[in-house]
């Protein structure tokens, strides 16, 4: 018996992205989720929440000495003073780069990311090998994503879980003295604020 169809379901989609719709489908017809309450939450991710909202909190942190004591004493409450607040009741802790130690962070257990000031997370940060690789070989890592340091940095890994998330709080770079802090945002990348890229390169 031949088959009939003649299309290919789904066939414009990766695997995953194809096993995503299928179970998303099959919840919907059971009733169990909502469709349109799932488009909400993403379009709100990626178009109202996302790494602009870290870049903005990295900037007034780099131009305001006390808000930047403050962030580092009590993030959560120094972020959500900007308006910045998470569906999750995530509690952050923000952790300074120095020119003695570089920052970097990875959820080892799952894919714990602050949604409130980063936006959805990478593909790449929910994958096994970042996962296990961000904390044996952190240095190599590093250097997969273009940022190159000196041996005598030390590099800290941060592991993210559901109770506590990170941002990293990059070096500000050097000559952006006379910017303004609209203009400082627009030099801090995702990466940057979870430690696998440099504020003012590109992510």
């Amino acid at each position: 018996m031949t088959n009939s169809h003649d299309h290919d379901h789904d066939n414009e989609f990766d695997p995953m992205t194809a096993r995503v719709r299928a179970l998303e489908t099959i919840l919907s017809e059971k009733g169990l989720i909502d469709p349109a309450a799932i488009d909400a939450v993403v379009d709100t991710y990626q178009n109202k929440v996302g790494p602009q909202n870290g870049a903005r909190v990295v900037a007034k942190a780099w131009s305001d000495a006390e808000f930047a004591d403050w962030l580092g004493k009590d993030a959560t409450a120094a972020i959500a003073s900007l308006g910045y607040t998470g569906r999750q009741g995530e509690h952050m802790q923000a952790v300074f780069n120095t020119p003695q130690t570089h920052n970097l962070v990875v959820c080892t257990l799952c894919s714990c990311y602050p949604w409130s000031v980063l936006g959805l997370p990478p593909v790449w940060y929910k994958s096994p090998p970042y996962r296990s690789r961000a904390v044996m070989d952190p240095r190599g890592v590093l250097e997969e994503f273009g940022v190159t340091l000196p041996q005598d940095v030390d590099i800290r890994v941060w592991d993210s879980t559901a109770e506590l998330r990170y941002l990293v709080v990059p070096m500000r770079p050097d000559g952006t003295e006379g910017l303004d802090e609209e203009a400082l945002a627009a030099l801090v990348s995702r990466d940057s604020m979870i430690g696998t890229g440099l504020a003012g390169a590109t992510a």
